[in-house]
C-alpha cells in the first residue's frame, strides 16, 4: 500500500474512535455513526482535504457496508418475529411502497428527480443494523416491542435488498428472479445444514480454538461471508443479499455453550473494525458541494426526511394498530423512519448509473443522517414514558 492509503487509515482510525467517545458524551442519544460520517465529511476532499479515498480504502468501505449488512442479518431472530410481527411489518412495507411510487413518480414528472425507480427504494427503507445497538442499549431487544421493530427493520432492509436484485442488477427481472430463486434454495439448505446438531468433537475443538490464534468459529463466519457473497455476486444478484443471508446462516449455526463469544467476536470483527471505515468513508464521499450550488438543494434534506415519516411511518402506523399502544406505535413508526446505510448504496447506484441527480444524492444522504440523529431520540423518549408509565 502507498503512503496516502496509510495516511487515510490512520486517520479514519483516529475518526473511528473519536466518534463514540463524543457519542458517550452525549450519553449515546446521538448515535456514533453520525459523528463517523460528520466527521468523515470535515476530514474529507470536500472540507479540509485531509484525506482521500485510494482504491484500497474503498475496497475496505465496500468491506464495511458488507459486514454491517452480515451482523444486520446475524441479529434477526426469525423465529423471534416470525408469525404476526413480521406480517405486519410487511404490510406496513407495502404500503409504504405504494406511497414511495406515487411521491417519486410526482418528483420524476416535476423534473425534481430521474428515476422513480431509485427514490422509491430510497425512501422504502430502515436501518435496522443501526437501530440494533440502541435497542440494546435502551434494553428493548427482548421486549414485545423490540420485536415488532425487529420484523419492522427485517422488512425495510432486506425486502429492499432483493428489489434492488431485482430491478437494478441491469438484467432481465424474470431471469433475475430465477437466479434469485435458486440462490434462495441454496441459502435456505445452507441454514438447514447449519440447524444440524453439532457433532460433540467438533463443538469441543471450536471451544478449544475461540481463545487461541486460529480463532476457528470467526474463521468459518468469515468463510460463509464470502462464499455467499461469492455465489451471490456471480449470479449477477446484489452482493448485499449475499452477506444478508451469510448472517442468517451463520446466527442459526451458532449455538451451544460457545454461542455469545463467538457472537462478541463477531460484532467486534464487523462494529470494531470494518463498519467505521464504511460510513466515515461515506462521510468523505459526501458531496456538499452538491448542495451548496443546486439552488433550493438545502431544502431537498427536510424535504426528503419528511418522505420518510410519510412513506415509514404513517403504514407503520397504521399496519400495528391493534398491535402496540398510541405511544409504542408513534416510537415505532419513528424508528421505521430511520435510514441511512442503504440510502447510500442505492445514491451509489443512482449516481453511477447517471440516474439520480447529484443534489438529490447529497440530500438523501443528509436526509438520511437527519433520520438516525432525530428519529430514535424522540422514538426512545416515547418509549420510555410508555414504560414508565406502565410501571404506575
Amino acid at each position: 500500500m502507498d503512503r496516502d492509503t496509510f495516511s487515510a487509515l490512520a486517520l479514519i482510525a483516529i475518526v473511528a474512535v473519536v466518534a463514540p467517545l463524543i457519542s458517550e458524551a452525549t450519553r449515546r442519544r446521538i448515535p456514533s455513526v453520525v459523528f463517523e460520517i460528520s466527521l468523515g465529511i470535515v476530514v474529507g476532499p470536500q472540507v479540509l482535504d485531509l484525506i482521500r479515498v485510494t482504491p484500497v480504502i474503498d475496497a475496505l468501505s465496500g468491506l464495511g457496508l458488507t459486514f454491517l449488512f452480515f451482523m444486520a442479518g446475524y441479529e434477526i431472530e426469525t423465529r423471534a418475529i416470525r408469525g404476526r410481527p413480521i406480517r405486519l411489518a410487511v404490510e406496513g412495507w407495502l404500503i409504504g411502497v405504494v406511497l414511495a411510487v406515487v411521491a417519486a413518480t410526482a418528483l420524476v414528472v416535476t423534473g425534481f428527480a430521474l428515476s422513480t425507480l431509485l427514490i422509491s427504494l430510497a425512501l422504502t427503507t430502515t436501518a435496522l443494523g443501526t437501530l440494533l445497538p440502541m435497542l440494546a442499549d435502551n434494553g428493548d431487544l427482548v421486549t414485545p416491542f423490540g420485536t415488532h421493530i425487529l420484523a419492522i427493520g427485517a422488512a425495510g432492509e432486506f425486502l429492499p435488498v432483493v428489489a434492488i436484485t431485482l430491478l437494478l442488477t441491469g438484467r432481465n427481472p424474470f431471469g433475475t428472479a430465477v437466479l434469485l430463486l435458486a440462490f434462495v434454495v441454496l441459502a435456505s439448505a445452507a441454514v438447514a445444514l447449519a440447524l444440524r446438531p453439532t457433532p460433540h468433537r467438533f463443538e469441543r475443538l471450536l471451544g478449544r480454538t475461540l481463545e487461541t490464534s486460529s480463532q476457528l468459529p470467526v474463521r468459518i463466519a468469515v468463510m460463509m461471508v464470502a462464499l455467499l457473497v461469492f455465489v451471490a455476486s456471480r449470479l449477477g444478484l446484489d452482493v448485499l443479499l449475499g452477506a444478508f443471508a451469510a448472517g442468517l446462516v451463520v446466527r442459526r449455526g451458532n449455538q451451544g455453550v460457545n454461542a455469545p463469544a463467538v457472537e462478541a467476536k463477531l460484532a467486534a470483527v464487523s462494529f470494531g473494525t470494518f463498519v467505521p471505515i464504511f460510513f466515515v468513508v461515506s462521510g468523505m464521499q459526501f458531496d456538499l458541494d452538491a448542495l451548496r450550488e443546486a439552488p433550493g438543494s438545502l431544502l431537498r434534506v427536510p424535504f426528503f426526511f419528511l418522505l420518510f415519516l410519510v412513506v415509514r411511518g404513517l403504514p407503520t402506523l397504521w399496519s400495528h394498530r391493534h398491535a402496540l399502544n398510541r405511544v409504542d406505535r408513534t416510537a415505532a413508526a419513528l424508528l421505521a423512519s430511520t435510514a441511512l446505510p442503504l440510502i447510500v448504496a442505492i445514491t451509489k447506484i443512482g449516481l453511477d448509473r447517471g440516474d439520480m441527480k447529484p443534489e438529490n444524492a447529497a440530500a438523501l444522504i443528509a436526509a438520511g443522517v437527519l433520520s438516525v440523529l432525530c428519529c430514535p431520540t424522540l422514538a426512545f423518549t416515547l418509549r420510555r414514558r410508555s414504560v414508565s408509565t406502565m410501571d404506575t
